[in-house]
């Protein structure tokens, strides 16, 4: 319920080194995932979720599980692994685990592919996402001030 109450991590991050994004059609959640790794570790790791409490907490769980880890120790967390940190989730809820690891193991991806990029395709993808940020930023200040009523 903490990770619920007072989420871990939940921001939109300016120039990740990589990002993935996913979402469970059956429930209408989403998650947008952002990761910084230096030195083979993830340094910063925020995301983004729109979706149920279940989705919150679990989203929030996999970043705490996951910062300040090598990308292979990262790549090794199960949804086992975040239902055991957060104590259990009920059962209509555990497949909002998916969510989180996927994002992360997608997120981890994306960053591999991008090493392999010219520094050029670098900066055309830095650019797309940084016009991505500013939106989110104005939609979440949109349902900010929409609910703030």
């Amino acid at each position: 319920m903490e990770h619920f109450k007072n989420p871990q991590n939940a921001y939109g991050m300016i120039n990740p080194d990589a990002q993935s994004a996913v979402g469970d059609p059956s429930c209408g959640d989403s998650l947008k995932m952002f990761i910084k790794v230096k030195d083979n570790r993830i340094q910063e790791i925020s995301y983004l979720v729109f979706g149920c409490c279940g989705s919150i907490a679990t989203s929030s769980m996999t970043t705490v599980l996951a910062k300040g880890k090598t990308l292979e120790e990262a790549l090794k967390i199960t949804e086992e692994d975040v239902i055991e940190a957060l104590d259990g989730l009920p059962e209509e809820k555990k497949h909002c685990s998916n969510l989180g690891v996927s994002a992360l193991k997608l997120a981890i991806q994306d960053y591999e592919g991008n090493r392999s990029k010219s520094k050029l395709q670098k900066m055309e993808m830095n650019a797309s996402r940084n016009c991505e940020t500013i939106k989110n930023k104005i939609i979440d200040r949109m349902i900010y001030r929409f609910y703030k009523r």
